[in-house]
């Protein structure tokens, strides 16, 4: 599969030091691209990684590939690369969490012929894509960015990310969070019920408890049990599914409870950083709600904050709608760290 992330000028440029390798590395499927020039992003490849015995083992499988090949002909032998990963990046050694890759940076850059190989964490790249979006988003509700203001990013799928961007000398710095794991706070009684429901099952319960696939079936489960029809299950897809087909009632205000407490979520997040720049929600839940999403109280409850309801209603927030935007962060960071 051949894709462009960015729209290039009309004379494409080309990277002095040749076409730089990007990946995105999570634990079922691992991406790689090629960046020949600056706003350039190609031959986008999605291999499992089971099929792997090791990271190594499927970069050197993508850069065998005949065009990849024939890309590093032309401008020159693959040099440089940046890893975006779904794990924690702390030195050189990396234990993937979800996957049984292990390797060490240092090592990996030497067995694939590497002169520069940056890993960082997935959502510290997703961060970095933000000012690099463009068209890729979608804004919900009103509000205007300020210029040279801090972003915030959330994002819902398997967990809850969270991060932000701040604007550092002419750059930016993305912060390293566990900001989906604070202490959730309800905001009417269906979530005072809610939360009580999942206090049965753990001690602590955070905002990633609720935001995200697992948190979806958890409030499913909440709101059988509150409408008499304890122990009914369902997975997130299906109740989705349901949701958006208008098939099931419970399911419906499953959804509608789901971005009401990202809107809080998020609003937290804008008061906190002092987003004026805008909130961003990536992840793999919202973008697939499409519309429900904006006719959704996300946007309400992301400006119910009592005095501060004026100061929220003048920050965006965006839905990002890029296929593989870790892919413009890593370039971002790559960039960045080859013009020191």
């Amino acid at each position: 599969m051949t894709a462009s992330l960015s729209s290039p000028s009309t004379t494409p440029r080309l990277h002095a030091g040749g076409a730089r390798l990007l990946a995105d590395i999570g634990g079922t499927n691992c991406r790689f691209a090629l960046e020949p020039g600056p706003g350039q992003v190609t031959l986008i490849e999605v291999l499992a990684c089971k099929d792997y015995s090791t990271l190594a083992d499927a970069m050197r499988t993508y850069l065998a590939l005949p065009a990849v090949q024939q890309i590093a002909a032309t401008s020159g032998a693959i040099r440089h690369a940046a890893i975006a990963i779904a794990n924690p990046v702390n030195g050189d050694y990396v234990r993937m969490t979800n996957h049984h890759w292990e390797f060490s940076t240092e090592a990996l850059r030497q067995e694939c012929g590497l002169e520069t190989l940056l890993v960082v964490n997935d959502f510290s790249a997703l961060a970095r894509s933000l000012p690099h979006l463009g068209g890729q988003k979608v804004q919900v509700g009103g509000g205007a960015a300020q210029a040279d203001s801090p972003l915030g990013l959330l994002g819902a799928g398997t967990g809850l990310g969270v991060s932000g961007l701040i604007p550092c000398s002419g750059s930016w710095t993305a912060l390293r969070s566990e900001g989906g794991h604070v202490t959730f706070a309800p905001a009417n009684e269906q979530e005072v019920a809610i939360l009580q429901y999942a206090w049965r099952e753990f001690d602590h319960v955070s905002a990633e408890r609720f935001l995200s696939g697992a948190g979806i079936e958890l409030i499913y489960r909440a709101l059988a049990d509150r409408a008499g029809r304890p122990g009914e299950r369902l997975d997130a897809p299906e109740i989705a599914r349901r949701a958006l087909n208008s098939e099931c009632t419970i399911c419906n205000d499953v959804l509608e409870a789901f971005c009401g407490m990202l809107g809080t979520v998020a609003g937290n997040l804008a008061v906190t950083l002092g987003a004026s720049g805008g909130i961003y929600i990536g992840g793999g839940i919202v973008p697939r709600l499409g519309e429900r999403f904006h006719a959704s109280c996300f946007r309400a409850r992301f400006e119910q904050k009592g005095r501060f309801k004026d100061y929220l209603a003048g920050v965006p927030t965006y839905v990002i709608t890029a296929e593989y935007p870790a892919f413009l962060g890593v370039s971002a960071i790559l960039s960045e760290k080859l013009s020191d």
